[in-house]
């Protein structure tokens, strides 16, 4: 395979730095990374080519798998991106193109956390009753924010951090905080502290750039409901970091290194 050609999905950092990571270690590849387009301002990489938009389905990603003759598919995206990954193993069985996926690993549990698991958003709203909080940093994305807008959370007050506007149905007392991260443990504290935040709903999306409201809300003593990610479509073999992407696709891992 003189001149290799890889697809990532990308969306993320890992993704981000995996397309600088194989310009500098192998410049023949051909990289593409394929972004969803549904943030208005998507931090793209700064190697390879770039393609914005869905495929429309897993048949017409394995067409374009084809006729863009990739030789390896790489799911970079989101951990909690269910949808898109199912179609990435649909489509690159449909196509014969070797898949693998890059997924951060999620945060670590502290014996200090006073951490709720939950199966689903709506397993998570139905929580909140039960810990008692009324005043609730929900940063699960601006996406089934539908969960926690029934009338049984009616006198809880919702502090909703998003990247983009969020879309409705939201719950009745929300107030709207647009912010990217990363974010550090002296800001979330006083984040929390300003809003008198009593309950974190989050999902365990792992990585560094958010891990820091979880740091905050264990010094403060608060309960943290997080919802599970959904597990990595069956047969798909799986790796936790670039260095690792690298090493599966026959290169040296070094290259992870020289990426921010």
């Amino acid at each position: 395979m003189p001149h290799p050609r890889v697809l990532i999905l990308g969306g993320t950092g890992e993704a981000r730095r995996l397309a600088g990571a194989l310009a500098v270690e192998a410049p023949q590849t051909h990289v593409t990374t394929s972004l969803a387009g549904r943030v208005a301002n998507p931090a793209a990489p700064a190697a390879g080519d770039v393609r914005v938009g869905g495929f429309g389905g897993p048949d017409a990603l394995a067409a374009w798998l084809v006729e863009h003759r990739i030789d390896v598919l790489v799911d970079a995206t989101h951990p909690f991106a269910a949808t898109i990954s199912e179609h990435a193993a649909r489509a690159a069985a449909i196509s014969g193109t070797p898949l693998f996926a890059l997924r951060r690993p999620g945060w670590p549990v502290d014996p200090r956390d006073r951490r709720h698991p939950a199966r689903s958003l709506a397993d998570a709203a139905a929580r909140l009753p039960v810990l008692g909080g009324t005043r609730v940093f929900l940063t699960t994305g601006r996406q089934g924010l539908a969960a926690f807008a029934g009338p049984e959370l009616d006198g809880s007050h919702f502090l909703v951090r998003t990247v983009e506007p969020p879309e409705p149905p939201l719950p009745r007392s929300t107030r709207i905080l647009l912010d990217r991260g990363p974010y550090t443990v002296e800001g979330e504290t006083a984040l929390l502290l300003e809003h008198r935040v009593d309950v974190l709903v989050t999902k365990d999306s792992g990585g560094p750039a958010t891990a820091a409201k979880l740091t905050a809300a264990r010094e403060l003593g608060l309960p943290v409901v997080v919802v599970e990610r959904p597990p990595t479509p069956e047969g798909v073999p799986e790796v936790p970091d670039v260095r690792a992407a690298l090493a599966r696709l026959g290169l040296s891992p070094a290259a992870a290194d020289t990426c921010p």
